[in-house]
């Protein structure tokens, strides 16, 4: 739901987390569960740290999320530059199933405390990915904090598509789970080794950062690679079956990498990069449990069974907009897949890589549940925001939404041997 053809969330909540959330990026490889791979299968678990784009966009979607937002508490540069580099030596050894420093949670001594919280011991890295991102506000002033100052000196080195997004219809934003200076994405198929991820690097990050807001996920809503089935959304619908994947490589260079041209010199630290679109999305699940199973697929545009467009056998069939029954079109003119689709929207396309989230009722007996909208674009402008704006105020589906966060961030390509987040914006 949201955007992108499909729906939104699933299932049951993950894990726990401990103190200030905090987590470093991770950059994505070229093997195994790493960027642009469709192999969901791992022997050891891991996902390779670094390569040219980050880990955890195209990587195969795991079952489980934790994602925060920071803002920067210091006005230090050199103090925020150490964080990151610190982030991620502790990152790396983390997607390898590792403590942040070797013997961290037993062997600093009875009276010292552990540098390693712990509670990943004994588990695998269960194909752990973190990812990185930028807001906004870092680079000085923004549409939520005009006032802010170029505080590290890098407000030049601004990219052209990093702001924050604008209003849409029908959403009811809430500032204080919005926006943030740095985005973490921790993603894995074992909640706790999530978990543990963004705990500890919160405490690498104590008097650097601090937690701006943050989001658990289950049960991912779409997938990345060919090899993994299509997931259903609570919504009871299979969700992101029109999604790019990463074994689409000349549709991942035209619609979710950001190119040399895209940016001024002194920006050019994002080519390879991409923007991470984050929106929390509440469904009103009661309301869309009380209508009938004729409503819900007018609604969506395909069947719920199968999750085949409206007028079509399968999944994979691609909708025909043009068919009719009785001089009306089979597929609604409101109907989600028709105003998501790519002919609706100029031929954008983004790459989605949302989750269900749960969290627990809103005190009058209402599930706070829903859809946490993730999605990756070569321009946020000029992909999701139009496509959003359309599906704000056309999708009948609105009426069983009420997007309550939103955040844009810049998303740098990958790390190399020898770097460390962040280091071309820096540098």
């Amino acid at each position: 739901m949201g955007t992108g053809e499909s729906s939104v969330s699933r299932r049951a909540v993950l894990g726990a987390a401990g103190a200030g959330l905090v987590v470093g990026g991770v950059a994505g490889a070229a093997g195994g569960y790493g960027a642009g791979s469709a192999d969901s299968s791992s022997d050891d678990q891991t996902v390779p740290f670094r390569g040219d784009h980050q880990a955890g966009i195209t990587t195969a979607a795991q079952d489980r999320l934790h994602f925060a937002a920071f803002d920067v508490v210091t006005d230090s540069r050199d103090e925020l530059v150490d964080m990151l580099k610190r982030w991620t030596v502790a990152a790396e050894r983390m997607t390898r199933g590792e403590e942040t420093v070797e013997d961290g949670a037993l062997g600093l001594g009875d009276y010292a405390p552990p540098a390693d919280t712990g509670e990943a011991l004994g588990l695998s890295p269960a194909h752990l990915t973190l990812t990185i991102g930028f807001g906004p506000g870092l680079f000085g002033p923004s549409a939520s904090d005009p006032g802010r100052p170029d505080r590290f000196g890098i407000g030049a080195r601004k990219p052209a598509a990093l702001a924050d997004l604008p209003a849409f219809a029908a959403e009811k934003i809430e500032p204080s789970r919005s926006f943030g200076d740095i985005c973490i994405q921790a993603c894995a198929d074992d909640p706790q080794v999530a978990v543990h991820a963004v705990r500890n690097l919160a405490r690498i990050g104590v008097g650097v950062v601090s937690v701006r807001w943050s989001q658990l996920g289950f049960g991912r809503t779409s997938s990345t690679t060919r090899g993994q089935d299509t997931p259903r959304n609570m919504f009871g619908f299979k969700d992101g079956t029109a999604n790019v994947r990463a074994e689409d490589t000349a549709v991942l260079d035209e619609q979710v990498w950001v190119a040399e041209k895209d940016n001024p010199p002194a920006a050019q630290w994002m080519t390879g990069g991409t923007y991470l679109v984050a929106r929390r999305i509440r469904m009103d699940i009661e309301p869309w449990d009380r209508a009938n199973l004729k409503e819900q697929e007018t609604i969506v545009g395909r069947t719920k069974g199968e999750g085949a467009p409206i007028g079509k056998e399968s999944e994979f069939d691609e909708p025909d907009f043009n068919i009719t029954s009785y001089g009306a079109p089979m597929i609604a003119r409101t109907a989600h897949v028709r105003l998501a689709h790519p002919d609706q929207n100029n031929g954008a396309q983004i790459l989605r890589r949302g989750y269900n989230f749960t969290d627990g009722s809103d005190g009058f007996g209402h599930l706070d549940a829903g859809l946490f909208f993730i999605a990756f674009n070569r321009d946020s402008f000029k992909q999701f925001v139009p496509m959003q704006h359309q599906l704000s105020r056309k999708d009948a589906m609105t009426e069983y939404l009420i997007p309550n966060a939103s955040a844009n961030f810049a998303v740098p390509p990958g790390v190399q041997d020898g770097e460390w987040w962040g280091q071309h914006l820096f540098s």
